[in-house]
């Protein structure tokens, strides 16, 4: 995955998040406000970046803290400029970068893959806990199935299946997931097994 994706997946969360009308509306999923899963989002997508340049160190020396003032249309801005500082960071690393990640050193194609991941799943959570129609566009769905999740099933609905894997969703003849976990390294260094 490439800068690009990840420029694709902040014009879908813009989109959706540009037809909520009040940034302090609750997103019961997540325990907070539509504010404050963009807030998540950006969050993540800044330590992503840090973490890809940093290198297999994790790097935490500080938090990113919301401003309690800080409305929707603000922390929009500031998610388009993380989700492109990814984007650019992403672009520039080499094949044989590495960043510190909970659940795997991730390349730059993990990095994309998770950043595209908090920006489709969580935007998921805004648009079922304020009850609006959404979904990305499949191509993208797709590509972060197949980069984070490659023993998920993808069959005609990939956007399905991630809701799926994430535990997010139900998918015909598979057992509902309560707990999950992505795979961020090289996809070559998968195992074959599905991780718990």
């Amino acid at each position: 995955m490439t800068g690009d994706d990840l420029r694709a997946a902040d014009a879908a969360v813009q989109e959706l998040l540009g037809r909520v009308p009040d940034g302090g509306a609750a997103v019961p999923l997540l325990a907070t406000d539509v504010t404050g899963v963009a807030h998540h989002i950006t969050s993540c997508l800044t330590w992503y970046a840090a973490d890809l340049v940093a290198g297999p160190a994790e790097v935490s020396a500080f938090d990113l803290v919301r401003r309690p003032d800080v409305e929707l249309a603000e922390m929009r801005k500031q998610l388009g400029a993380a989700a492109e500082v990814l984007a650019r960071v992403v672009d520039a690393a080499g094949p044989d970068e590495r960043g510190a990640h909970s659940w795997g050193l991730a390349d730059a194609s993990g990095f994309a893959g998770m950043g595209c991941a908090e920006m489709l799943l969580h935007t998921w959570d805004v648009a079922d806990g304020r009850q609006l129609e959404w979904a990305p566009p499949a191509e993208l769905a797709d590509a972060v199935l197949a980069r984070l999740f490659p023993w998920a099933p993808a069959g005609d609905d990939p956007w399905a299946a991630l809701l799926w894997a994430t535990g997010r969703g139900e998918l015909p003849g598979r057992e509902p997931l309560t707990s999950w976990r992505w795979h961020c390294a090289p996809l070559d260094e998968w195992d074959g097994t599905v991780p718990s």
